[in-house]
């Protein structure tokens, strides 16, 4: 007696990847339309996967590049360009890359992923990193030191929480004064680096959520929609209700005119 549609379909979602397409064939020879078409369902899942796979291999060229256990920290931040709020750094040890990679298929730059994937993807990160660690550096700071160093500033704490300490980091874009590791400048690193790329959702996700309390203690600006960047709605309400104490005051001089960010 044939199998119903619905079983066949738990059939395929209980295979191992590795095992569909050999469940795929089995049913080959099966004419019902709804058959085949379940048949293709899983086959693009799978091709996807492996894509997926592949993407995320390929993003740890740079940490397999050192000997077999070298601690490799993956360091970026976010919020270095807004008007308001923090800046905050955040660095991740992954563990050993050359194995499985199921843990971390999704893992990229956190510009390029929804809010759901970035908050499901820092859970991640926190279970399965070796350590992590986040620097959070306030819009006071960075109006003292300005956005640069307090960028650096933020990304030394956040390496300063990591157990073990790094032997290598790897980092995106820069170099970090006052630290001794070894430190690897890649350009556009949180889109080639899994490490870099899991430190960019820990800094973006991290940032965001201080930017949603803030947006409780201050609703008339909006913090919970733009984080602090400079739209439009977030200018306009800066020019009618002036700057709250989260404002970066050394960043709204073209905004509040000259000499009027001091007021």
């Amino acid at each position: 007696m044939a199998k119903t549609l619905k079983e066949i379909e738990q059939e395929l979602e209980q295979a191992e990847l590795v095992n569909i397409e050999s469940v795929c064939s089995f049913y080959e020879s099966d004419e019902r339309a709804s058959v085949q078409k379940l048949l293709a369902k899983y086959r693009g899942r799978k091709e996807k996967l492996l894509k997926e796979f592949d993407r995320v291999r390929g993003m740890t060229s740079y940490e397999m590049h050192y000997p077999k256990g070298t601690v490799i920290c993956g360091i970026d931040e976010a919020g270095r360009g807004p008007l308001a709020g923090p800046v905050v750094a955040g660095a991740v040890i992954l563990p050993d890359l050359s194995g499985d990679l199921a843990d971390f298929l999704y893992i990229n730059d956190s510009k390029q992923l929804s809010e759901k994937k970035r908050e499901e993807l820092f859970e991640v990160i926190k279970e399965h990193a070796v350590s992590y660690g986040v620097g959070i550096v306030s819009p006071e700071r960075i109006d003292e030191i300005n956005i640069l160093q307090a960028d650096y500033e933020a990304m030394r704490i956040a390496v300063s929480q990591l157990t073990p300490a790094p032997e290598i980091l790897l980092n995106d874009a820069v170099i970090i004064p006052g630290l001794h590791q070894e430190q690897v400048s890649i350009i556009k690193g949180d889109a080639k680096s899994l490490s870099i790329a899991a430190a960019s959702i820990m800094a973006k996700v991290t940032r965001d959520d201080i930017m949603k309390k803030y947006d409780i203690m201050y609703p008339e600006y909006g913090f919970a929609s733009h984080k602090g960047y400079g739209s439009r709605d977030h200018i306009e309400v800066i020019k009618k209700y002036g700057p709250c104490p989260i404002h970066r005051r050394s960043f709204l001089k073209n905004i509040l005119g000259e000499g009027e960010e001091q007021d």
